[in-house]
Protein backbone atom coordinates (compact mmCIF):
# COMPACT_ATOMS: atom_id res chain seq x y z
CA UNK A 1 0.00 0.00 0.00
CA UNK A 2 1.39 3.26 -0.95
CA UNK A 3 0.54 6.55 0.96
CA UNK A 4 0.65 9.90 -1.18
CA UNK A 5 1.90 13.27 0.64
CA UNK A 6 -0.78 15.59 1.13
CA UNK A 7 0.84 19.30 1.45
CA UNK A 8 -0.34 21.62 3.11
CA UNK A 9 0.48 25.60 3.10
CA UNK A 10 -0.01 27.43 6.17
CA UNK A 11 1.27 31.32 7.14
CA UNK A 12 4.21 31.15 9.90
CA UNK A 13 3.43 32.60 12.57
CA UNK A 14 6.17 34.19 15.36
CA UNK A 15 6.38 30.88 17.24
CA UNK A 16 7.68 29.20 14.28
CA UNK A 17 11.08 31.42 14.18
CA UNK A 18 13.03 28.13 15.51
CA UNK A 19 11.14 26.01 12.88
CA UNK A 20 11.90 29.18 10.07
CA UNK A 21 15.52 29.57 11.05
CA UNK A 22 16.43 25.47 11.08
CA UNK A 23 14.70 24.96 7.34
CA UNK A 24 16.02 28.40 5.78
CA UNK A 25 19.33 27.66 6.83
CA UNK A 26 19.33 24.21 5.86
CA UNK A 27 18.27 24.40 2.91
CA UNK A 28 20.83 27.30 1.48
CA UNK A 29 23.18 24.25 2.43
CA UNK A 30 21.60 22.12 0.79
CA UNK A 31 21.48 24.57 -2.04
CA UNK A 32 24.50 26.28 -2.18
CA UNK A 33 26.72 24.92 0.36
CA UNK A 34 29.32 23.59 -1.77
CA UNK A 35 29.81 26.78 -3.37
CA UNK A 36 31.42 28.72 -0.47
CA UNK A 37 34.36 28.86 2.19
CA UNK A 38 32.97 27.41 5.22
CA UNK A 39 34.40 30.44 6.81
CA UNK A 40 32.17 32.88 4.33
CA UNK A 41 29.14 30.38 4.41
CA UNK A 42 28.88 30.64 8.77
CA UNK A 43 29.02 34.56 8.42
CA UNK A 44 26.25 34.56 5.94
CA UNK A 45 24.33 31.82 7.90
CA UNK A 46 24.90 33.36 11.00
CA UNK A 47 23.82 36.49 9.91
CA UNK A 48 21.13 35.68 7.61
CA UNK A 49 18.91 33.30 9.77
CA UNK A 50 19.67 34.74 13.27
CA UNK A 51 16.50 33.70 15.25
CA UNK A 52 16.40 37.69 16.46
CA UNK A 53 16.33 38.18 12.27
CA UNK A 54 13.82 35.87 11.75
CA UNK A 55 11.26 36.84 14.56
CA UNK A 56 11.80 40.39 13.28
CA UNK A 57 10.54 38.82 9.81
CA UNK A 58 7.65 37.15 11.24
CA UNK A 59 6.10 39.30 13.54
CA UNK A 60 6.55 42.38 10.79
CA UNK A 61 2.96 42.80 9.16
CA UNK A 62 4.79 44.01 5.70
CA UNK A 63 6.29 40.54 5.51
CA UNK A 64 4.25 37.06 4.08
CA UNK A 65 5.88 33.74 4.99
CA UNK A 66 4.08 30.19 4.80
CA UNK A 67 5.20 26.83 5.53
CA UNK A 68 4.55 23.76 3.20
CA UNK A 69 3.82 20.93 5.45
CA UNK A 70 3.46 17.27 4.47
CA UNK A 71 1.26 14.55 6.00
CA UNK A 72 0.09 16.85 9.32
CA UNK A 73 3.99 17.60 10.17
CA UNK A 74 4.70 20.71 11.74
CA UNK A 75 7.30 20.54 10.46
CA UNK A 76 7.90 22.67 7.26
CA UNK A 77 9.42 20.96 3.89
CA UNK A 78 9.56 24.34 1.91
CA UNK A 79 8.56 27.69 2.90
CA UNK A 80 8.53 31.42 1.09
CA UNK A 81 9.33 34.81 2.33
CA UNK A 82 8.03 37.50 0.60
CA UNK A 83 7.45 41.44 0.95
CA UNK A 84 8.72 45.12 -0.06
CA UNK A 85 11.49 44.79 -2.52
CA UNK A 86 14.60 45.53 -1.07
CA UNK A 87 16.77 44.53 -4.09
CA UNK A 88 19.11 47.14 -5.47
CA UNK A 89 16.82 48.27 -9.09
CA UNK A 90 17.43 51.38 -10.19
CA UNK A 91 14.35 53.72 -10.02
CA UNK A 92 12.06 51.13 -7.65
CA UNK A 93 8.69 51.28 -7.81
CA UNK A 94 7.21 52.54 -4.65
CA UNK A 95 4.64 49.40 -3.82
CA UNK A 96 7.04 46.81 -5.57
CA UNK A 97 7.31 43.27 -3.74
CA UNK A 98 9.56 40.88 -3.48
CA UNK A 99 9.84 37.54 -3.52
CA UNK A 100 12.92 37.23 -1.39
CA UNK A 101 13.16 33.29 -0.40
CA UNK A 102 11.75 30.76 -1.92
CA UNK A 103 13.39 26.66 -0.16
CA UNK A 104 12.16 23.37 -0.57
CA UNK A 105 14.20 20.59 0.82
CA UNK A 106 15.33 18.58 -2.55
CA UNK A 107 13.92 15.54 -1.01
CA UNK A 108 10.54 16.97 -1.65
CA UNK A 109 11.33 18.63 -4.64
CA UNK A 110 9.13 16.15 -6.93
CA UNK A 111 5.99 17.43 -5.10
CA UNK A 112 5.00 20.59 -6.31
CA UNK A 113 5.30 22.65 -3.13
CA UNK A 114 7.50 25.41 -4.32
CA UNK A 115 4.69 25.87 -6.98
CA UNK A 116 2.09 25.91 -4.39
CA UNK A 117 3.86 28.65 -2.22
CA UNK A 118 4.89 30.91 -5.02
CA UNK A 119 0.85 31.22 -5.99
CA UNK A 120 -0.02 31.94 -2.19
CA UNK A 121 2.71 34.50 -1.97
CA UNK A 122 2.08 36.04 -5.23
CA UNK A 123 -1.60 36.49 -4.12
CA UNK A 124 -1.10 37.36 -1.16
CA UNK A 125 2.07 40.00 -2.29
CA UNK A 126 -0.74 41.55 -4.97
CA UNK A 127 -3.85 41.59 -2.77
CA UNK A 128 -1.10 44.09 -0.71
CA UNK A 129 -0.92 46.01 -3.38
CA UNK A 130 2.86 45.12 -4.59
CA UNK A 131 3.44 45.84 -8.26
CA UNK A 132 5.59 44.78 -10.10
CA UNK A 133 6.72 42.02 -8.26
CA UNK A 134 10.63 41.06 -8.52
CA UNK A 135 12.94 37.99 -7.57
CA UNK A 136 16.74 37.86 -7.67
CA UNK A 137 18.03 34.46 -8.58
CA UNK A 138 21.18 33.26 -8.78
CA UNK A 139 23.09 33.87 -12.04
CA UNK A 140 24.07 29.57 -12.44
CA UNK A 141 20.55 28.34 -10.73
CA UNK A 142 18.90 27.71 -14.39
CA UNK A 143 16.23 25.35 -12.51
CA UNK A 144 14.98 28.49 -10.77
CA UNK A 145 15.61 30.68 -13.55
CA UNK A 146 12.91 28.52 -15.35
CA UNK A 147 10.29 28.33 -12.55
CA UNK A 148 10.32 31.81 -12.28
CA UNK A 149 10.12 32.23 -16.34
CA UNK A 150 6.89 30.72 -16.25
CA UNK A 151 5.57 32.90 -13.39
CA UNK A 152 6.30 35.80 -15.77
CA UNK A 153 9.42 37.08 -14.08
CA UNK A 154 12.24 38.49 -16.96
CA UNK A 155 15.90 39.10 -16.30
CA UNK A 156 16.28 43.13 -15.77
CA UNK A 157 19.66 43.74 -13.90
CA UNK A 158 22.26 42.10 -11.77
CA UNK A 159 23.90 42.82 -8.60
CA UNK A 160 26.70 41.17 -6.50
CA UNK A 161 25.06 39.04 -3.46
CA UNK A 162 27.51 38.86 -0.43
CA UNK A 163 27.85 35.65 1.16
CA UNK A 164 30.64 36.45 4.01
CA UNK A 165 33.62 37.55 1.39
CA UNK A 166 32.41 35.60 -1.50
CA UNK A 167 30.32 37.77 -3.82
CA UNK A 168 27.70 36.30 -6.19
CA UNK A 169 26.80 37.42 -8.95
CA UNK A 170 23.02 37.26 -8.92
CA UNK A 171 19.58 38.32 -11.45
CA UNK A 172 17.20 40.48 -10.65
CA UNK A 173 14.07 39.28 -12.19
CA UNK A 174 11.13 41.58 -12.76
CA UNK A 175 6.87 40.19 -13.56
Amino acid sequence: MTTESSPTIRRAKVNDAAALARIASTTFVETFGHLYPPEDLQEYLGKAYALDKVRQQLANPAMGIWFATIDGSEEPAGFILVGPCKLPVENLEPAAGEVQQLYVYSKHHNLRLGTRLMDTALDWLISQGHEPLYVGVWSENYGAQRFYDRYGFKKVGEYGFPVGKTIDREFILKR
